[in-house]
């Protein structure tokens, strides 16, 4: 891909975002973990997220396009009651902890989220929705980390807490070597508070 073609592209997805408090009880729960597999490669704290929808790549024009809409949406959707709890990994090399709390308003909000997509004409595809928040990533040939570490995780069961914002996010994956960034496009306050 060329240089030109990178700057017209950025990797997008929509996310909800814990709080700072939530994140740091789940970051003291991970301690054991953190040094008892340091060759995973651990999701920055700030980076956590749980995720609606994931746009892939994207042209920037196709991104602005979703601006108006998830503004309106967010206005018109009120916070949501969640909390993080236990533990799990996909293909044996993805930690994740899961998700309680409001499942069906987290659902019915993701649904929602996916029709602006679409509305926008961007062509979307995904996965139905599974709600869980990404720690961590073992390296290839590496079965058991992901499952330990998920076994550590079982009995967490976080504090509750309210969604705030609706985030817009942007990462730089594809562009270099380095752990994933990711930075806010944009992001909305749920029910207009601010």
């Amino acid at each position: 891909m060329s240089e030109k073609t990178q700057a017209a592209t950025v990797r997008v997805f929509i996310a909800l975002a814990p709080p700072d408090d939530a994140k740091e009880e789940l970051e003291e729960r991970l301690q054991p973990a953190y040094a008892a597999y340091p060759r995973m490669r651990w999701n920055r704290v700030e980076d956590w997220h749980i995720t609606l929808a994931f746009l892939g790549e994207l042209p920037v024009t196709a991104v602005e396009l979703l601006r108006p809409p998830l503004a309106e949406l967010a206005v018109t959707r009120r916070p949501l009651g969640l909390a993080l709890r236990g533990g799990g990994h996909f293909d044996e090399r993805v930690l994740w902890t899961g998700i309680d709390g409001d499942l069906e308003g987290l659902h019915l909000l993701a649904a929602d989220v996916r029709a602006v997509v679409t509305d926008c004409g961007i062509p979307f595809h995904g996965r139905p929705l599974r709600p869980h928040l990404t720690l961590a990533r073992s390296r290839r040939h590496d079965t058991t980390s992901a499952v330990e570490a998920a076994a550590g995780l079982a009995a967490f069961a976080g504090r509750p807490w309210q969604t705030r914002r609706l985030h817009l996010v942007g990462s730089n994956t594809g562009r270099g070597p380095g752990p994933i960034h990711y930075r806010d496009i944009q992001s909305w306050p749920l029910g207009g508070e601010g």
